[in-house]
């Protein structure tokens, strides 16, 4: 394997836009004391209404075989995506890719309640810096919440705290120096054969990756990346963080521009919007943003 020559151009903490009178992400719950709603009949829920679920998994049963332990009595995360929005919303904002795909926990709690987290709307504009009016990002919210009420039928939205946010997203620039005979499709996997032989060793698992077309771009690709020893404990009081995990890392470059762009929504932004308090979990999730952060920082210098 090649090694690619990168120029590093820069880090970017971006500040996003700030929606702190409303709900970042939200929590469509209910009374499920005959199990007839499950995590299999709300991926069926969703496709039908045209969002893809590609990674449905059943963390009780991760979480018992490598701590021993669970936190609630279901609980899974999931992924799912709109090709024919997203490909809309690439068209201007290529910042979409920080939330491609979707994710969204499903978890039962104490009362038999069934839950499902997403982001909102306010949530997925903040983060990808999209306008709220922006049509194509309000139709796929609706969706989402058409998917919600079809998949918990007499559902509502339970009402969600926020702390204060952080920089809502970190990015990195660089360039990908082509040796003879190379091509930015070579260079491009390349790099992700790199990335995850770095991030697998401490723990960062990639359960899908996505690969888009779009005239505008020479290659455009999401990771969804999760860490077992992070999401274990902020899960334990915090099972809505699904709305936010695996996380999107994404890698693009325009035609026509050199620079290659790699951003994702910064961990630490859990803390604010799952109004984490305990410290030992903050911890956590600041060590997890910090180790996605270095590994990237090296693999653009």
């Amino acid at each position: 394997m090649k090694k690619i020559y990168m120029a590093f151009i820069g880090l970017v903490l971006s500040a996003g836009v700030s929606f702190a009178s409303e709900q970042n992400l939200q929590i469509f719950s209910v009374e499920n004391k005959n199990g007839a709603i499950s995590a299999k009949t709300i991926q069926k829920a969703f496709g039908d209404v045209g969002l893809k679920v590609d990674v449905n998994n059943n963390m009780n049963s991760i979480f018992s075989k490598r701590y021993g332990k669970v936190h609630h009595k279901k609980y899974n995360l999931a992924i799912f995506t709109n090709d024919k929005l997203l490909k809309k919303l690439m068209d201007k904002y290529p910042s979409i890719g920080v939330i491609t795909p979707l994710t969204m926990s499903i978890y039962v709690d104490a009362k038999d309640n069934i839950n499902i987290s997403t982001l909102s709307l306010h949530g997925m504009s903040r983060i990808t810096n999209i306008p709220l009016t922006n049509p194509d990002l309000i139709a796929y919210s609706k969706l989402v919440d058409v998917a919600l009420h079809k998949a918990l039928p007499n559902g509502k939205y339970l009402s969600v705290n926020h702390g204060a946010s952080e920089a809502l997203v970190t990015e990195f620039t660089t360039e990908f120096e082509l040796e003879d005979g190379d091509t930015y499709e070579y260079a491009k996997e390349s790099f992700k054969e790199e990335f995850e032989a770095e991030i697998s060793p401490v723990g960062f698992l990639v359960p899908k990756s996505y690969v888009f077309e779009h005239d505008a771009y020479d290659f455009f690709d999401t990771y969804s990346i999760i860490r077992f020893n992070a999401i274990y404990p902020v899960s334990k009081n915090h099972p809505d963080a699904g709305a936010y995990a695996p996380f999107s890392v994404v890698i693009y470059k325009k035609k026509g521009d050199d620079t290659v762009h790699i951003a994702y929504p910064s961990i630490q932004n859990w803390i604010g919007d799952l109004d984490i308090k305990e410290d030992a979990t903050i911890k956590t999730v600041r060590k997890t943003q910090d180790m996605i952060k270095n590994i990237l920082s090296e693999l653009t210098e």
